[in-house]
């Protein structure tokens, strides 16, 4: 057994990186470590971390979470902004990286929640925030999938047979 990711999800807030990790442990009978929430379990809410200590202090966190879950043999999904520390993008090189895409239409909804600090202003701060990152997520992935219209049981077998068929070349 590996002691790397057996896969990593990254991608814009609100694409379904968690709801599709949480499809492919089921599917593949493997660990799931969401990253936000283990910074959520040892930490409180994203939300509220944002507003007591800053975005600074919620990424130190969330580079740890995620140094260490990179170290797992699970799937691994990571917060959208994740990706911009140096080391998470160097810890992710040749790990099967996947990023899920979802148009501003379809993510509008999805985002209202008020859980996603740096997009609580709306769909236009949404997209301002996944354009300065979509090149980072670009050159880290090696698919990327709309989650816009497909069911998420779909994206996952997706996933899932893209995996398979990384094994084996």
């Amino acid at each position: 057994m590996s002691d790397r990711a057996l896969l990593v999800l990254i991608g814009a807030p609100g694409a379904g990186k968690t709801r599709t990790g949480k499809r492919l442990s089921k599917l593949l009978g493997a660990p799931l470590i969401d990253t936000d929430s283990t910074v959520v379990s040892g930490h409180g809410p994203i939300a509220k971390i944002f507003e007591e200590h800053g975005e600074p202090h919620f990424r130190a966190l969330e580079r740890a979470a995620v140094a260490a879950a990179l170290r797992e043999p699970a799937i691994v999904t990571l917060g959208g902004g994740a990706v911009l520390d140096a080391e998470t993008q160097a810890d992710l090189e040749g790990l099967p990286v996947v990023q899920l895409t979802v148009r501003p239409d379809a993510v509008e909804k999805r985002i209202a929640n008020g859980k996603r600090p740096l997009v609580s202003s709306g769909i236009d701060a949404w997209a301002a925030l996944v354009a300065s990152r979509q090149p980072i997520y670009d050159r880290l992935s090696q698919l990327t999938i709309d989650t816009s219209d497909v069911p998420l049981d779909s994206v996952a077998v997706r996933i899932a047979d893209w995996l398979e068929t990384r094994r084996h070349d």
